[in-house]
Order: structure tokens, then sequence, then C-alpha cells
């Protein structure tokens, strides 16, 4: 239960321990009957000017291939296979229209979140972690603050003028959470999204926490 709270704790998040606890054995009783494919290439959209923004529905011709960021090994096969099943126990648990797991990782560009995992439609594989970036995106401001966000009602969010990232307009729901190490420091995020308003309650919250205390594990070297 103190892994639970201290989560809790270092995320901000605002859930009951005891239900966090629960949905953890949610997911690893998942993790325990299922196996998911690990996913070492996928479609990407195309960019906007600037490479700001996602042009939802225009793919690039070529897939984005994840060896190129991580060692094709054995090791890291069973792990990116233990993260999708997660995205499968999120998925399975809560109907979440989208769900992805990114791990912040050195690359030539710089620091940037990458996407190990997901469900739903596709979405940028790279998100550079600076300031300038985190103006708009949710991504980027969980992983620089190593707190939550959850903005439950977009379009009421947008009208009272916060920025945000449109990668699929028809979401409505969004939350990013933490991921810790053994050092308490944030190490990547979860990105959670729902085509409805005021989706993510309490027990929804708490099965995304689950995942983000079982996920770090589970990441690539």
């Amino acid at each position: 239960m103190a892994k639970m709270s201290r989560y809790i704790s270092l995320s901000g998040l605002s859930i009951q321990p005891e239900l966090l606890q629960q949905q953890l054995l949610k997911v690893d009783t998942f993790l325990e009957q299922n196996t998911s494919s690990a996913m070492w290439s996928y479609q990407i959209p195309e960019l906007g000017e600037g490479g700001s923004c996602s042009l939802f529905g225009n793919l690039q011709d070529t897939p984005f291939l994840l060896e190129e960021y991580i060692e094709k090994a054995e090791s890291n096969e069973y792990a990116l296979s233990k993260l999708q099943t997660i995205v499968s126990a999120v998925v399975a648990h809560s109907a979440v229209d989208w769900f992805g797991i990114y791990q912040a990782r050195e690359t030539q560009e710089g620091k940037q979140l990458l996407k190990l995992a997901y469900h739903g439609a596709p979405s940028r594989p790279l998100f550079p972690i600076t300031e300038a970036f985190a103006a708009t995106s949710n991504n980027i401001q969980t992983v620089l603050s190593a707190k939550a966000r959850v903005i439950n009602d977009i379009p009421a969010y947008v009208a009272r003028g916060g920025e945000y990232y449109t990668c699929d307009p028809k979401v409505k729901a969004e939350v990013c959470l933490p991921l810790f190490n053994e050092h308490e420091q944030c190490i990547g995020i979860i990105d959670a999204e729902a085509f409805t308003e005021a989706f993510f309650d309490e027990e929804i919250l708490a099965l995304l926490a689950a995942a983000c205390i079982r996920i770090p594990q589970y990441l690539p070297k």
C-alpha cells in the first residue's frame, strides 16, 4: 500500500490507495493470463508545418521503426510485449479510445518521448522534451513537471484559453500520468484519450495509475 500512496503523492492524483491496489490486481491478473505481440513498427501521421502538429488522417507512406531507437534484442522484445499487454489490459478494463506508453530517451535530435506501445488511431511517435513544446503538449508538460494532467472536458478547457495539442479532433477528454523509476525520477508518461467528456472517473484514473506502477519494470534498455 505504501507504493500506491507514494505514486499518488508524487503524481498529484486524487484517488484512494485502496482503489489503486484493486486496479493493480486487475492489471497483474491480465498480464498473467494474456500476451500481446511487441509492436516494432507502426503507421504515423504527416506532421504539420514546422512539425508542430499531426495532420490527422494523412499517414506517412513509410512506417515508423522502433528498432532505429531501441536495439532489437530478445530482452527488448519481451519488454515491448509486456508493455503492449498492459495497453490491452487498460483498454479491456476501461474501453478508453486511445492509450499509449512513452519513454523519455536520448535521440540524435535531443531528449524525446518515444511511443513504445499503444491502442487507437495512428499518432506521432516522438515528442521533443522542451519548454517550447510544453506550451501546447500535455505529454511534455507531464514529463517535465512529473505531475498528472487530467482534462475531462477539452472543449471547455480550450474555450477558457487553455493551449491544447490536437491530434484527433474527436478527443474530448485526456489524461497524462508520469512514470517513475526507483529513484522517483520521471522517466516517461502514459497518455489516455476518450471521445466523450467526463470519461475519466476515479476508477479509471486508478486503473491508469496502476498501469504506471507496473510499466517502469518493462521499459526497454
